[in-house]
């Protein structure tokens, strides 16, 4: 890591706190100054606009409305008979999990760990 020597350091120092000095100083003059009064000036008076006449709009025939043929409407076959289900399914049988006697013991396993 590179060392900072105090020969570069010292002056940067020495300048920012002459520039915040400066800077304090130049803003409490610029606080206590006062701004010249502004004359007011007397508004302008803008001259009538002239007054636009528009042409009046075409008018245009009204056109009559098409007829739509009417379309005759298509037969559609009956739909089969949904089958009737019955109000209650009857419940499945599951088959029973055979179990071990109580006085079998697992085999050990020979190897060693």
């Amino acid at each position: 890591m590179a060392k900072i020597h105090a020969s570069f350091v010292f002056p940067l120092l020495v300048i920012s706190l002459i520039n915040y000095h400066i800077f304090r100083v130049e803003a409490r003059h610029l606080l206590e100054t006062t701004l010249p009064e502004v004359p007011e000036l007397p508004k302008p008076e803008l001259p009538p606009l002239p007054k636009v006449e528009l042409p009046p709009l075409p008018e245009f025939p009204t056109l009559p409305k098409p007829e739509i043929p009417t379309l005759p409407k298509p037969v559609l076959p009956e739909l089969p008979p949904f089958p009737h289900l019955p109000d209650e399914l009857p419940k499945p049988t599951l088959p029973t999990i055979p179990t071990l006697p109580k006085d079998i013991t697992p085999p050990q396993s020979t190897a060693s760990p």
